[in-house]
């Protein structure tokens, strides 16, 4: 599975999780006429999306994956596992989270509500980490993909010669024609 779909699929997860946690928050909040949960989530929610988009910035974004980009084993062959059994491996937590605390929150709605500002906060702080990746990939002609493992360790990349490297660059002048 290409790295970039995993950083993908994360912040599609995390912001779905976000959503769903608030839907249950509105709903069991308002259904037992909890408005003290209902302020705390009014409060909680933005400072998430402030801290999110803080620690999402850009200039940040590359400091998030240098370190496994960096840790990335080079190779000529791709892992033999499929893409969406890394990504099961990989992000299984997501959903535990958000069913854990979607069922609390049916009978304790704070629960929700504090979950749905994190699920926010890591969407938006991970936003930018894919676009950073493929600047990488552009620029060094490789491709990086995701070993399998559990979500317990840390994420393993495996780094692969990409296609289109022969390609000409914006701004660069064109390769000279092989000699004869």
């Amino acid at each position: 599975m290409p790295y970039t779909d995993l950083l993908r699929l994360t912040v599609f997860l995390a912001g779905a999780e976000s959503t769903a946690l608030g839907a249950v928050t509105i709903l069991s909040a308002g259904a037992n006429d909890d408005t003290m949960t209902l302020l705390v989530a009014a409060g909680w929610w933005p400072i998430a999306v402030v801290i999110g988009l803080y620690f999402g910035r850009r200039s940040r974004a590359a400091d998030g994956v240098r370190d496994v980009l960096g840790a990335a084993r080079t190779t000529t062959s791709l892992p033999n596992e499929s893409p969406g059994r890394i990504a099961l491996e990989r992000l299984w937590p997501i959903g535990l989270t958000a069913l854990i605390a979607g069922a609390l929150g049916v009978s304790y709605p704070g629960v929700a509500a504090i979950g749905a500002g994190y699920a926010l906060l890591v969407a938006l702080a991970w936003r930018t980490r894919e676009a950073a990746v493929l600047g990488i990939e552009d620029r060094d002609g490789v491709k990086f993909y995701v070993e399998p493992s559990s979500a317990l360790r840390p994420v393993q990349l495996v780094r692969t010669p990409g296609l289109g490297t022969d390609r000409v660059k914006p701004g660069h002048p064109p390769p000279p024609p092989p000699a004869v």
